[in-house]
């Protein structure tokens, strides 16, 4: 079903109602990792993710009789703002059923563009088999997030403006959770250039469908357990497993810790938020063993609620060493603070926050408790700023920064 004529259909749907997304070249990812990468900012495009392009190709294909049943769909919160989107230009009502764990932005939006929401489970497949019953019990259609062909034929046509763009584009990095992206953009990708690398990228902790491919057939993972919602999935799809058996040539697994790195790196050189499952592929960089390649990461979406994004912020400061706290015993007299104030400023290092506690104990020579946490340039500044402390004879140690930076 998934051929050039349906590509091209959908391709012609969508004309109009898609927000461009050209290429983004990155100089600092390209030198991180030795090849030329550009970035595919579907976290610019209508909705905040490329979402869209399948749920409105496919409400455009259903019958009168299906859209006037009204919508129904279950959704860790991208699709869902595509179908509730797509529903209100169609004129149709929508239920989206999402789990209780949806960031908060996700939850608003689909309500903004019209669409009844459920919140129902911990997981997207929680909220997947309510969708169903709904679906069979009040005769809703039911619009799958990614297991429908229609589906990723719309989704594929995010490889007709990689090519249009980058023609001589020599590997795509694409985001896999239950594999409609993967399925639309690898087949379409492989159609226009057989030669051209597709790698699918999952998170260590939901990596279904990586489990699924070394098994042969689509199996079920017992959690699905990552910061990456929007790719959350204990279950791929078995209808586009075929298409991901056949066009993804390999799968590459990313720990949550990398996807902090990454949300740094894209935020402050490109100046965008991007989720956390549309950093899988700018992680996967690092993981890459080719060198001088023409490459695009897909970055799928960008719908981050201000908390996960802000704790975000606060982690890969302190991984990168840009932010930590030490401890320190001074004597109880008067002058002491200031002396490591001035080696502080001496090092250049800028206090965010600090705790003068005098009642630790009843030794006047080591009496008060100091803890600071500091903005420093990296993990050799902090290095520097601790041998200083050491060097005037503070016993300075680094604390968990975790618990006292809030």
């Amino acid at each position: 079903m998934l051929t050039l004529e349906a590509f091209r259909q959908a391709r012609s749907v969508l004309q109009g109602v898609l927000r461009p997304t050209p290429l983004i070249h990155s100089p600092y990812l390209s030198k991180a990792c030795g090849n030329n990468v550009y970035l595919k900012p579907e976290n610019m495009q209508v909705t905040g993710a490329y979402k869209i392009r399948g749920a409105y190709y496919k409400i455009s294909t259903l019958t009168q009789e299906e859209k006037q049943r009204g919508l129904v769909t279950a959704s860790a919160g991208n699709h869902a703002q595509g179908v509730a989107y797509a529903a209100r230009a169609a004129g149709v009502s929508a239920t989206i059923v999402m789990p209780t764990t949806t960031p908060l932005v996700k939850v608003n939006n689909t309500k903004d563009y019209g669409a009844k929401v459920i919140l129902h489970g911990e997981v997207f497949d929680d909220a997947a088999a309510l969708a169903a019953r709904l679906s069979e019990e009040e005769g809703l259609t039911y619009v799958h997030p990614f297991n429908d062909l229609t589906l990723a034929t719309g989704q594929g046509t995010i490889a007709y403006e990689i090519f249009q763009d980058l023609p001589d584009v020599d590997l795509i990095l694409i985001p896999i959770g239950g594999g409609g992206l993967a399925t639309g953009v690898s087949t379409l990708a492989k159609l226009l250039n057989p030669q051209v690398e597709i790698v699918g990228v999952e998170p260590t902790g939901a990596a279904s469908m990586a489990a699924s491919l070394k098994a042969g057939h689509v199996v079920t993972l017992p959690t699905a357990t990552t910061i990456a919602d929007g790719v959350a999935v204990k279950t791929p799809g078995d209808l586009v497993f075929p298409y991901i058996q056949k066009n993804v040539d390999r799968i590459v697994t990313i720990e949550d810790s990398e996807l902090v790195e990454a949300f740094l790196d894209v935020m402050e050189r490109h100046k965008m938020v991007v989720e956390n499952a549309g950093l899988l592929t700018v992680a996967a960089l690092r993981h890459l063993d080719c060198k001088g390649k023409n490459i695009v990461s897909v970055l799928s979406g960008g719908n981050m609620d201000v908390i996960t994004m802000s704790s975000l912020v606060q982690h890969g400061l302190i991984c990168r060493g840009r932010i930590f706290t030490f401890a320190v015993q001074l004597p109880d007299r008067p002058g002491e603070l200031l002396r490591v104030a001035q080696v502080l400023a001496g090092n250049s290092g800028n206090i965010i926050k600090l705790e003068h506690n005098q009642f630790v104990n009843i030794n006047r020579q080591s009496g008060v408790e100091l803890r600071v946490t500091l903005e420093a340039f990296g993990h050799e500044h902090k290095a520097q700023i601790l041998q200083a402390l050491r060097q005037e004879g503070y016993d300075a140690a680094e604390t968990d920064t975790n618990d006292f930076y809030t």
